[in-house]
């Protein structure tokens, strides 16, 4: 199966496996958020296990 590239741009597979994405609410309309929230948007998430299967499907990982 092709990698469906829209999805492996966006994620990244960490060593155990799961899906690191970005958080979204950093890209625009910035002034009005606090410091705090907007550090905290810096931080990478993690994929929720019931999505994981399908991402990791569509990226032609496992």
């Amino acid at each position: 199966m092709k990698t469906k590239k829209a999805v492996a741009s966006r994620f990244s597979l960490t060593g155990t496996g799961k899906l690191k994405r970005t958080k979204p609410g950093k890209r625009h309309i910035l002034t009005k958020k606090t410091s705090k929230r907007k550090r905290q948007l810096r931080q990478p998430g993690l994929v929720h296990s019931s999505q994981l299967k399908m991402y990791k499907r569509m990226m032609g990982v496992g």
